[in-house]
């Protein structure tokens, strides 16, 4: 299919094949007591997750004691942040009014420092059980999990490998939860994984493999090196159920957190979610979970770098994965290494197409001010990458086109009433020389 062709399927791919910055509303977004009944994955499957979570915590705390002071529950603050607000308005004439703007802070969560642990961690811990179990470790799914951090089982894991291909934050993820529980970890790397990423797995006992292609690369022959091995895993960030479930149940924990915030959320009162997005999978699951809770009272805009805007470009053509930015003459090519992504997950965009509100997509140069700008209006780092999601409430409040959204969604009297969340996915392990780097990194 030519690009006249796509454009035809909807016009914003002119603008994508351009790298100009566009704020797409999603058409085929649904009221959610309809869209719910064609979903994958029901409530239940995250009630799952976090009951598995909560029942592997004591043995987190065994393995990585920082968690001792959250019970073995890998959780991030939800931080108001209100200097940076008016800053926002300041700064780029993004008013968000009467509206509270917080940051949840993915970036600090535990041992790997990034929202990838999430779902990471849980989708080790659940093929950790399903091998155990397996090899006699366990009696069953209900048995005691601290049997795990015996020498024995630890023994019995070294014969066996996890693998996960990665531009860094998952690589983390999985390769210190696998290695931690006596795996061999391999992580495969694409050009575009920054190398203090690389060297802090290698530092841990993770193998690190690297590729000079993109994303696609790595993943296409992380994959089958792992499928020629029977005892070997692989975490497939494109297609994991298990992934997926990680990341929803930071809903219901995000839930807790704005109660205890004050911040109600229903109809009079909506709550306005920008999140990141790569190949999908993070921002997909806790997409879905807030979905499961909010319904109609979400709103969720994905945000993606202009040369690698893959989700945005599969769900516009309806074309999900079997699109690549490169289609388009894109390059796939971002300063946000961990958005660096040329195919959007096929698992996730369809999941995604009757829920997500719409997404913004953003120029690297951003990255970079809006990074600078949280650290100096309320002294909080994020990595350049996490900062994509500041894009969504400033084009809320300035893009005639998320204007014209505000009220054919029947927002226009209520957004003095919105919550505004940016979430922060990753940041907390940068070395201070790489931090230092980013912000005297001037893009334009």
């Amino acid at each position: 299919m030519d690009l006249q062709e796509l454009i035809m399927l909807d016009p914003v791919v002119a603008d994508l094949a351009e790298a100009k910055e566009v704020c797409w509303v999603n058409p085929r977004k649904a009221p959610f007591a309809q869209a719910k009944d064609s979903l994958a994955f029901g409530p239940e499957d995250i009630a799952e997750a976090s009951k598995r979570l909560a029942k592997f915590a004591p043995l987190l705390m065994e393995i990585f004691p920082e968690t001792a002071e959250t019970n073995g529950i890998i959780e991030s603050p939800l931080t108001e942040i209100p200097a940076m607000k008016t800053l926002l308005k300041e700064k780029y004439g993004a008013d968000l009014g009467g509206g509270r703007l917080f940051l949840k802070r993915d970036s600090d969560l535990a041992v790997a420092g990034s929202i990838k642990a999430r779902g990471g961690f849980y989708d080790v811990l659940k093929h950790t059980e399903d091998l155990a179990i397996e090899g006699g470790f366990l009696d069953g799914p209900d048995d005691d999990p601290m049997k795990l951090a015996s020498p024995e089982a630890r023994a019995f894991f070294a014969k066996h490998k996890v693998q996960v291909a990665s531009t860094g934050n998952l690589g983390i993820s999985i390769g210190m939860m696998s290695a931690y529980l006596g795996y061999q970890a391999i992580v495969h790397m694409s050009a575009d994984a920054k190398q203090w990423k690389k060297d802090y797995l290698r530092a841990h006992g993770v193998t690190v493999v690297e590729y000079a292609g993109d994303y696609g690369k790595a993943i296409t022959e992380g994959r089958a090196i792992s499928d020629a091995d029977p005892d070997s895993y692989f975490v497939d960030d494109e297609n994991s159920k298990e992934l997926f479930m990680g990341y929803a149940v930071a809903a219901e924990r995000l839930q807790k957190q704005l109660e205890t915030a004050g911040v109600a959320v229903d109809e009079d009162h909506p709550l306005i979610v920008t999140i990141p997005c790569g190949v999908g999978g993070a921002p997909g699951g806790v997409a879905f979970g807030l979905k499961e809770i909010y319904g109609d009272n979400v709103h969720i805009f994905f945000a993606e770098p202009v040369q690698a805007s893959c989700m945005v470009l599969g769900m516009a053509t309806d074309m999900h994965n079997q699109i690549c930015v490169q289609d388009i003459g894109l390059s796939g090519k971002t300063h946000a290494d961990g958005l660096a992504v040329g195919r959007a997950s096929s698992l996730v965009g369809r999941i995604m197409q009757p829920l997500l509100a719409g997404e913004v997509t953003l120029e690297d140069y951003r990255l970079y001010d809006y990074m600078r700008d949280l650290d100096a209006s309320e002294g909080l780092f994020i990595e350049p990458s996490s900062c994509a999601a500041f894009h969504g409430p400033v084009m809320i409040a300035k893009a005639p086109e998320l204007r014209a959204w505000i009220y054919k969604e029947g927002l226009a009297d209520k957004m003095d009433n919105a919550s505004y969340i940016v979430w922060a996915t990753g940041g907390k392990l940068v070395p201070e020389e790489a931090r230092k780097a980013f912000k005297e990194t001037y893009l334009k």
